[in-house]
């Protein structure tokens, strides 16, 4: 299944941890704050614990939003680079 995950985290040292551990279960960053990738159910929830692990207490919110492949397949996107 297809995720978004998105978050908004005070700390840059937790920011940075909680990207790298996004990077880690083979996300994609499509955004700064926001990462997109293919993740069964399980692996979903091992990374949600692992980023309140990382959290520790700090201030932050983070979503994961699961998206059919159907939603996923139907989004629009517009992209320019350089």
């Amino acid at each position: 299944m297809q995720i978004l995950l998105v978050y908004d985290i005070v700390s840059d040292k937790a920011r940075t941890k909680i990207a790298n551990a996004c990077l880690d279960y083979g996300l994609d960053r499509i955004q700064y704050s926001a990462f997109a990738g293919r993740l069964s159910r399980n692996l979903q929830q091992e990374l949600m614990y692992r980023i309140e692990d990382l959290l520790d207490g700090g201030e932050g919110k983070v979503e994961l939003i699961p998206i059919s492949d159907k939603d996923w397949n139907s989004r629009l996107e517009i992209e320019h680079v350089e």
